[in-house]
């Protein structure tokens, strides 16, 4: 078993303690999410003419949630914040319990509406949190050897929870879906008590980077915006993200649009979703294990960043020419599970090389706000270009020039991201004979 785990991921004695608990703390945040994402899902398919506000409303509260956030981290130790930010989720999820169960018929819509936002905010904060602190964690070296097993954490989780929902759906009410995810954040915000609190550094400096590290990040509420403007790698990702969720908002609206005709059935429909995320995870899973820190090891950031983007362009252009429900389906699971092997290990690999203020309050800015700004401008764009009359194979077509231009950012990117680690580098090697100095921005 030791050789076994040993050829799928490169750790160190001191990091299997914080390796693991990575591991169990995304597994649980994932699971939760992904028992509560078909019950979006389907709400996002039954209100489908409606989708394009309730983006518009996610995006204000996405502001709002942004600026609350920053101040909290700035008073805040980690091992404070973080907890609180999960338990916070929790009291939502009870609220919406209680409404689902009491509120009569004819408001329900607007429960269902507000439930769709709140998922919306609430799952890219709870993953943004987690790898935020994860890249504070661990080193830009770290990162390339370890993210991609602790993402495998993650992949089980979102196997679990479709698992978790396709089984209950029939049996049980939505609120207690609910609950069950309620029950999986407590678990995230326990596992924070017991991480090291700074294992990278085995020499004198290291009671120092444990008291520098557990104390309140500082600074503004808005610092995250002005250092995003300020520096053009971080203005870079954040126009990753945006490109990212762009075309993935344009798939989800083709999604909802191809399931309400071909499944009418409500509960069929929630059935098909959780399915599908769980055909989803089931690939990510065998990709993580298998190719991830293989690709990251031999090939690079840059090659692991831009497998996903290429495939996004075969993909769109199998839409203009098919535009079915099969070949979406497909295109989909593909999508998403290259996002998650693959994509997403790397990129958060290129926030390693930030300065820990940026790894919260830039990176959340980034994480949440980007993409929600490349929610907001898909919807508008997609409703844009259907009141123009272009039918769904057209805006696949559409798609492929605008999946160009991403691959060619990701390329600048990876390449940036090496020069800054090979700079950071140097930092420590100058730290480690007594001459420390400030992280430059980026």
């Amino acid at each position: 078993m030791r050789k076994f785990f040993s050829n799928i991921v490169d750790v160190k004695p001191e990091e299997i303690r914080a390796l693991w608990l990575g591991f169990i703390f995304f597994f649980v945040v994932l699971a939760g999410y992904y028992v509560i994402r078909p019950v979006r899902d389907n709400i996002g398919a039954t209100y489908f003419e409606n989708l394009w506000w309730m983006f518009t409303v996610v995006l204000v509260t996405m502001i709002f949630a942004n600026a609350i956030f920053s101040a909290i981290v700035s008073r805040m130790s980690r091992r404070r914040f973080i907890p609180i930010a999960y338990r916070f989720f929790i009291l939502n999820l009870v609220i919406f319990f209680v409404l689902m169960q009491f509120t009569p018929p004819g408001k329900q819509p607007w429960v269902d509406g507000c439930f769709f936002v709140w998922v919306s905010v609430f799952n890219l904060f709870a993953t943004a949190v987690f790898w935020g602190f994860m890249t504070d964690i661990f080193t830009n070296e770290q990162g390339k050897r370890l993210f991609g097993f602790i993402a495998v954490g993650g992949s089980l989780g979102g196997m679990l929870g479709p698992l978790i929902t396709a089984s209950l759906v029939h049996r049980v009410s939505t609120g207690v879906l609910l609950l069950i995810c309620a029950g999986m954040l407590e678990i995230a915000a326990q596992s924070i008590r017991f991480f090291p609190a700074e294992f990278r550094r085995s020499d004198s400096k290291s009671a120092e980077d444990t008291a520098a590290a557990e104390k309140p990040i500082g600074g503004k509420f808005w610092d995250g915006v002005t250092h995003i403007c300020k520096s053009p790698y971080l203005f870079g990702l954040f126009l990753f993200i945006l490109l990212y969720t762009l075309t993935s908002t344009w798939t989800y609206f083709q999604q909802s649009e191809l399931t309400k005709v071909g499944i009418v059935d409500k509960a069929a429909r929630t059935a098909f979703f959780a399915k599908l995320d769980l055909s989803v995870n089931t690939l990510t899973l065998l990709l993580q294990i298998f190719l991830t820190g293989r690709l990251m090891k031999f090939l690079g950031v840059t090659v692991t960043l831009l497998f996903m983007p290429v495939l996004s362009l075969f993909g769109f252009a199998a839409m203009g020419l098919v535009p079915v429900l099969t070949v979406l389906a497909i295109f989909q699971v593909a999508r998403r599970a290259s996002t998650f092997a693959f994509m997403r290990p790397a990129r958060e690999v290129l926030f390693t090389v930030l300065r820990r203020e940026d790894k919260y309050k830039a990176k959340s800015f980034i994480d949440t706000f980007g993409y929600r700004c490349g929610d907001q401008f898909g919807a508008w764009s997609y409703g844009g270009m259907q009141a123009l009359g272009l039918s769904l194979s057209a805006i696949s077509y559409i798609a492929v020039p605008v999946v160009a231009c991403w691959c060619a950012l990701g390329v600048w990117l990876g390449r940036k991201q090496r020069r800054l680690a090979d700079a950071q580098a140097k930092r420590d090697e100058a730290a480690a004979v007594g001459d420390i100095a400030e992280p430059e921005a980026a």
